[in-house]
């Protein structure tokens, strides 16, 4: 009987981790549009950092950002990941932040990485990552025709639950 992969977890950015619809001067556009000091001001999802780093701890570390963005957007989300020292708070290093062009891209990333774990708040990312990470978590509001198997966590208490259960039932 082949073991089970060591636990390796994939995380997504936007509307994931940084929440740019709760932004104080509304809405995602001024993430991707705004100045320097309008983009850093952009918050976290609720308790995403504490979750993050619950969980990193509980993935002994095997745990990455991987995120669909273009060139300017990965500048702005490293910039802001450093402002808001999310890599301290998390333990998830700067090394382990993975970008890619196109969402089924993310594919290529969780292959490489062995995940087995992912949050992504994009039904067509969990479509296209569907054979190859076991337990996906489809992240944040959804409406009710959106079609996925992965398992719906509404929030970032929601997710570390929903993981930390998988993984301690994994154990059992």
């Amino acid at each position: 009987m082949k073991p089970e992969p060591q636990p390796r977890l994939g995380i997504d950015i936007g509307r994931v981790i940084i929440d740019g619809s709760a932004h104080p001067d509304g809405g995602d556009t001024a993430f991707f549009s705004g100045n320097e000091s309008v983009m850093l001001a952009t918050p976290e999802m609720a308790g995403a950092f504490a979750a993050i780093a619950r969980l990193t701890e509980l993935f002994e570390g095997r745990a990455w950002l991987v995120s669909k963005c273009g060139e300017r957007v990965q500048q702005r989300s490293r910039r802001w990941l450093a402002a808001h020292d999310f890599h301290a708070l998390t333990g998830i290093p700067p090394e382990h932040l993975r970008f890619c062009r196109e969402r089924r891209d993310k594919r290529l990333h969780c292959l490489e990485l062995g995940l087995t774990h992912f949050v992504d708040d994009r039904p067509d990312v969990h479509a296209a990552i569907a054979d190859v990470v076991p337990h996906r978590y489809l992240f944040g509001p959804q409406g009710p025709r959106v079609s996925s198997d992965a398992t719906r966590v509404a929030d970032w208490t929601e997710t570390e639950a929903g993981i930390t259960r998988q993984l301690r039932g994994r154990s059992a």
